[in-house]
């Protein structure tokens, strides 16, 4: 017969060694999942934290990269400088969004001012968004095509380079 001792030591071996997995586990921009992908693309607007009402329907016609993030989140923090170059490389054909994800709107803001970054950001009430959306934890993004489908979705942090490859090969497929 098994001690308590002895299945508690056990229990916490399967922790720490599924702690391990969890935690190596490959979530870089090359991870891409085939939720919502092919579909139309899910209800996204708000009010931004610059106070102009955003809508997902009114950009049809350009690429739009749906970012969710939260500012204590690390990979996050590192793929924003990356969000911030695309952007400036895609003034007029990519629209970038931010939805905050379990975030307070003021510590957005802050984060906003001080790592750039001049998109439109939704940061209040975006719960319903999130849940729309289908999104478990961040950074996670989805890339929509001017037509209003989803046309990609990565998990994990973006690299710059690896979304204008995603870029360059979906418009060379996805009718606009």
């Amino acid at each position: 017969m098994i001690s308590a001792r002895s299945t508690a030591l056990i229990v916490g071996l399967l922790a720490v060694a599924l702690f391990g997995v969890l935690a190596t586990r490959d979530s870089g921009p090359d991870r891409i999942s085939a939720h919502l992908v092919s579909q139309p693309a899910p209800p996204l607007a708000g009010v931004s934290i610059a106070g102009d009402e955003w809508d997902l329907d009114a950009q049809r016609g350009r690429w739009v990269v749906v970012n969710f993030f939260s500012t204590t989140c690390v990979p996050c923090i590192v793929e924003h400088k990356e969000l911030v170059a695309f952007s400036e490389d895609h003034p007029n054909d990519v629209r970038v969004v931010s939805v905050a994800f379990d975030d307070a709107a003021r510590s957005v803001e802050e984060f906003f001012r001080t790592q750039g970054g001049d998109w439109p950001v939704l940061a209040a009430k975006t719960g319903h968004i999130v849940v729309d959306w289908g999104v478990v934890a961040v950074p996670e993004s989805y890339l929509v095509s001017p037509s209003g489908y989803v046309a990609a979705k990565v998990v994990g942090g973006i690299e710059r380079d690896a979304l204008e490859a995603l870029l360059t090969e979906l418009s060379g497929t996805i009718r606009s």
